[in-house]
């Protein structure tokens, strides 16, 4: 949250601002689907034991918003780009067919997975991510260089925040993440799935707002 007040202060441009708190917005809600992954995928400490007793948890929300909104504009951030809007010519595309259909493919695709399948809803979620970022690209491959340099560098924001975490509390993942229904494997302490999470969310979430309001960039 404090690395998420920095970035909307120092964003110059006030679309990127705008773009930034009603994506978080949007996202802090996602925090209300802790109970799917308590305790299937992990169950941590939480204010008031609420993970526990409830499966919500206040944290998820303020979570959830934080990384919303960076995800989104990391690369705004670095760049300086600017929305410009989409030209009615572009949005007659016949790509755009199918532009309700990339919005909600994420949803659609972890609600197969998960009533489907017996993967854990980890893997759903990085699943659907990744499948709705490619059906993003399908509608506006003008997203491209935006998706995939946001997907880095929120890996690399996501893993230091992370090793901080590790740091500090050595022994934190190996007593609260549910490691024998997921890989096992850890990085530099980290979960693979933490990570995998971290390059699907940067893909998928960088390209909602200009999915959504029909914006572009431009590096001025």
């Amino acid at each position: 949250m404090a690395f998420w007040l920095i970035v909307y202060i120092s964003l110059q441009d006030k679309e990127s601002k705008k773009e930034m708190l009603h994506v978080s917005l949007l996202t802090s809600l996602l925090g209300l689907t802790e109970p799917v992954f308590v305790p299937e995928y992990w169950n941590p400490p939480t204010l008031f034991d609420l993970a526990s007793k409830t499966g919500f948890d206040i944290e998820s929300l303020l979570f959830s918003f934080a990384v919303g909104g960076l995800a989104v504009v990391l690369y705004e951030w670095i760049s300086s780009a600017k929305h410009v809007a989409v030209s009615t010519m572009e949005k007659h595309h016949p790509r755009h067919k199918f532009h309700l259909f990339a919005l909600f493919s994420t949803p659609v695709i972890f609600l197969i997975l998960f009533f489907f399948t017996q993967l854990n809803p980890i893997y759903s979620t990085i699943l659907a991510l990744v499948g709705g970022g490619l059906a993003t690209l399908y509608c506006r491959p003008d997203l491209l260089k935006k998706m995939f340099v946001s997907s880095l560098l929120f890996l690399i924001l996501y893993f230091l925040f992370f090793e901080s975490l590790v740091i500090v509390y050595p022994n934190f993942v190996e007593n609260y993440w549910n490691l024998k229904a997921i890989s096992g494997i850890l990085i530099f302490g980290i979960p693979l799935e933490e990570l995998l999470f971290a390059l699907g969310l940067g893909f998928l979430w960088s390209s909602i707002f200009e999915h959504l309001k029909w914006r572009k960039l431009k590096i001025s």
